[in-house]
């Protein structure tokens, strides 16, 4: 590592690193946009801090732990900002004694559900629809789900309380439900 010329080494880590780093970042958002910000947000933050990096341990490690916390940070931000109406897929689904629309009820689906993960056009349809969620109600679903992590981590790393994380899971499958039965199961 050249210490006396940091812009070469970030040039060499850019050229290096580059594709590792996209590759993790479109893993963890879905979002092509996201992920090119987020690993040029990282690159930003080495540049800022290379004074700090002692070789302790990799370089690829050390961008990564970068690219992490800017991760993090961009699902704690889009967390925090107002969500769309939320109460809409409420009206929707249920009368207002809070009892299913008779058109609304979740439909019984086909019996061959059981390998649909493997399905490259149900994952499609699946990522479609998970899109569609609001970025909190997505950040919390792919923290759960995709993640597995669990609740009370969750609810830290967003900030929320226990029932609120629940409550965004519960009102986020009954939308991702809707909407794979009109965009897959109806077809």
């Amino acid at each position: 590592m050249d210490t006396k010329n940091p812009t070469a080494t970030i040039k060499c880590w850019v050229e290096l690193y580059s594709d590792s780093l996209y590759s993790w970042a479109i893993h963890k958002t879905s979002s092509k946009e996201t992920a090119e910000d987020l690993v040029q947000e990282a690159f930003l933050a080495a540049v800022q801090s290379f004074d700090k990096f002692k070789g302790d341990s990799s370089p690829k490690t050390w961008l990564f732990a970068i690219l992490n916390n800017k991760i993090n940070d961009h699902y704690r931000r889009s967390y925090r900002r107002p969500m769309v109406d939320d109460n809409s897929i409420f009206e929707t689904l249920f009368d207002s004694n809070d009892q299913w629309k008779p058109d609304q009820r979740p439909q019984q689906w086909a019996d061959d559900t059981e390998h649909l993960l493997d399905n490259d056009e149900f994952q499609k349809t699946l990522h479609h629809c998970m899109k569609k969620l609001p970025v909190n109600w997505f950040s919390a679903i792919r923290l759960k789900f995709m993640e597995e992590k669990n609740g009370e981590h969750i609810c830290q790393e967003l900030g929320i309380t226990n029932t609120n994380f629940w409550q965004i899971l519960h009102r986020a499958k009954l939308q991702l439900r809707k909407c794979l039965e009109l965009n897959w199961f109806k077809k």
